[in-house]
């Protein structure tokens, strides 16, 4: 699975969703993922330059061609199909369920009903058409990461920046969490409609911009980019210059949570990180998807 959402996720820019096989709990109302049963990815492209996405379509083709021949678990047949936009949101609500994550995270479908539990940071989500439900490791990974920067009082106050936020499910669990400056970055204006009108939801205030890095003149404490391992790679010194440095002093400096890197492609970010100035501090993994925890020790 984890290949082949990487070959999707070069062909579009926005995301991947997977949509895997659940088991209900609370008498229906919630579902955690059942381990090794097939799912089904989902890539969108947009409609408006048919070249363009024929010639994405042949490169899938191709790079799925591959990986059969490494005797891998078996990849279904590669189907196409155009989506009207008045029929995304409702094509999404029936693979998005009620998910529980880290100790006390709660990702909450705005059409589903949930009783929460005491400590619990309930986010309420619609992803409309922009992608980031919690469903991907990617995205798991990075919120287990919030909840452990919670915990350690890094939220509290903290300037954050998101970059590539998707349905702004990260930048507003941070704000749930204690964070107060949030800023997110999407180069696609549905995915910016979509973090602002999920933070209204929400109550958390975001500054929502269409585009990508760098942000003159800016620095924040906490970064978090759930992207792919070649963004992060490209991104490495914008990434670098927007974290606030540190004074020399162990875990002084600002933090990022990098997410998206399949785990063949790690030293190859590590590498790019460390000719950025930045520091490793930490590593989590889940099944072949890696987020590093990084910090930009000094000035």
């Amino acid at each position: 699975m984890e290949a082949v959402s990487e070959i999707l996720a070069r062909a579009a820019g926005t995301g991947v969703s997977v949509e895997q096989h659940f088991r209900a709990e609370q008498e229906g109302l919630a579902a955690v993922p059942v381990e090794g049963a097939p799912a089904t990815l989902r890539a969108y492209l947009p409609g408006h330059d048919r070249r363009a996405a024929e010639a994405a379509i042949s490169e899938v083709r191709r790079r799925l061609g591959h990986l059969t021949a490494f005797g891998l678990r078996p990849i279904g047949e590669l189907q196409i199909g155009v989506v009207h936009e008045e029929d995304w949101a409702t094509a999404w609500k029936e693979h998005f369920p009620i998910m529980r994550l880290g100790r006390h995270i709660v990702i909450k479908p705005t059409w589903r009903e949930h009783e929460p539990e005491a400590g619990d940071v309930v986010v309420a989500l619609d992803p409309g058409m922009a992608f980031g439900t919690g469903l991907h490791p990617t995205t798991r990974l990075c919120l287990v990461g919030l909840e452990r920067w919670h915990e350690a009082g890094l939220l509290r106050g903290a300037t954050l920046l998101d970059v590539g936020a998707g349905s702004g499910i990260l930048v507003i669990t941070a704000g749930l969490l204690g964070a107060t400056s949030l800023c997110a970055l999407d180069t696609d204006e549905l995915a910016v409609e979509a973090t602002r009108e999920n933070a209204r939801r929400n109550g958390v205030d975001v500054e929502a911009i269409r585009g990508s890095l760098p942000i003159e003149g800016r620095r924040f404490d906490l970064i978090l980019a759930n992207l792919v391992a070649s963004l992060l790679v490209e991104l490495a010194g914008e990434l670098a210059g927007t974290l606030r440095p540190g004074d020399g002093s162990p875990g002084s400096g600002g933090r990022l949570l990098a997410s998206g890197i399949y785990i063949d492609r790690e030293p190859e970010v590590r590498r790019a990180f460390a000719a950025a100035g930045l520091r490793v501090l930490g590593r989590d993994q889940e099944t072949d998807w890696v987020v590093l925890e990084v910090e930009r020790p000094g000035p």
